[in-house]
């Protein structure tokens, strides 16, 4: 039964029990809100896996600068002088930079330590001289050498490779 008013008969309505209204709203703000929760979780995972992937890149370059400056202090030591020559004697600290290659970002230190410091060691009949070759290379030098021993950034790469040589 419907109870007419005569003044407003817009303002009909049923005699019965009134519904709720307004589950649909509360049900679509609790669907956007889960939504958005979910949109932030996958933003937050996509940079964490950018920073991953530029971490493991910078990694490899860092390996690959550390390689070139073994590679360097290499010709150094076992063909400059040639042989026959006199093993040479340790060179000093050093310290470089790729200027011109895709390793421009980083910085390679050497350091070496000749046994026996002067001379050679005999083996029948070689004279032998031992070299240990320590490379670092790292993309934020402290004072222009790696290591860097202060704070760092949390995009700090170093890798150190180390070489033993026989002349």
């Amino acid at each position: 039964m419907l109870f007419m008013s005569t003044t407003c008969p817009e303002l009909a309505r049923p005699s019965g029990p009134v519904h709720a209204t307004g589950f649909t709203l509360v049900s679509m703000i609790f669907i956007l809100v889960v939504l958005a929760a979910l949109g932030a979780a996958v933003a937050r995972l996509s940079v964490r896996q950018h920073l991953g992937s530029a971490s493991e890149l910078a990694a490899a370059s860092a390996y690959q600068s550390a390689h070139a400056g073994l590679e360097w202090a290499s010709w150094q030591l076992l063909r400059n002088p040639a042989p026959p020559a006199d093993a040479p004697a340790c060179f000093d600290a050093t310290t470089f930079s790729f200027a011109a290659s895709g390793l421009s970002d980083f910085v390679v230190t050497l350091s070496c330590v000749r046994t026996p410091g002067s001379g050679s060691l005999s083996d029948g009949s070689s004279a032998l001289a031992f070299y240990q070759v320590l490379a670092t290379a790292c993309n934020a030098p402290l004072g222009g050498a790696c290591p860097n021993t202060g704070v760092v950034e949390p995009t700090y790469v170093e890798r150190q490779l180390s070489r033993t040589l026989v002349r």
